[in-house]
């Protein structure tokens, strides 16, 4: 064999290596089915708000729920907040319900909130808040993640990565 078609198939086979390796890594990052009772698990979370007063999701049930998972240090999760803020001053009266689930600890987030005006309610979560992630198909557990839950506590989008203000709107106005 010549030392030209030794490096063919080296080559090719790094490269049907690295083709593999991408294969496997996105279908870990790439969204998943949702699961039925992925909505009965978030509406179970009990998490404390920036006063450390425990809520439930469930006790937003009626409303239409709009829950962010976010951090304080994640890019895009910064960038959909000026959006969250006006979107939820729009649909407050309309029976729309935002919620960010962040992280981060206490201190962290009631800085951030304090420092951007968040207008929504903001609670504190751990790795347990973060479980629910792949059962919206979020196996990855990435941030941002949006779930809309409908009034009758029934998925109705999930969103991972950045959630255009334009596009959340358009979703809020159907559904009220």
């Amino acid at each position: 064999m010549s030392r030209v078609e030794q490096r063919l198939i080296i080559f090719a086979v790094a490269f049907a290596a690295v083709i593999a390796g991408a294969l496997y890594s996105w279908s870990k990052i790439a969204p998943q089915p949702v699961s039925p009772d992925a909505a009965a698990q978030l509406l179970a979370l009990r998490l404390p708000d920036l006063a450390s007063k425990q809520h439930l999701l469930s006790d937003w049930r009626g409303k239409v729920l709009v829950v962010n998972f976010w951090a304080t240090w994640c890019p895009p999760c910064r960038e959909e907040i000026p959006g969250f803020i006006r979107l939820s001053e729009k649909y407050r009266e309309k029976g729309v319900e935002f919620v960010g689930i962040s992280i981060d600890s206490a201190n962290k987030v009631r800085d951030y909130a304090a420092k951007e005006n968040i207008n929504y309610t903001l609670l504190i979560g751990d790795g347990s808040a973060m479980s629910v992630a792949p059962a919206f198909g979020n196996r990855a557990q990435g941030l941002p993640f949006t779930v809309i839950l409908d009034r009758a506590g029934a998925t109705h989008k999930v969103k991972i990565g950045l959630l255009e203000e334009g596009e959340l709107d358009g979703i809020l106005a159907q559904m009220i």
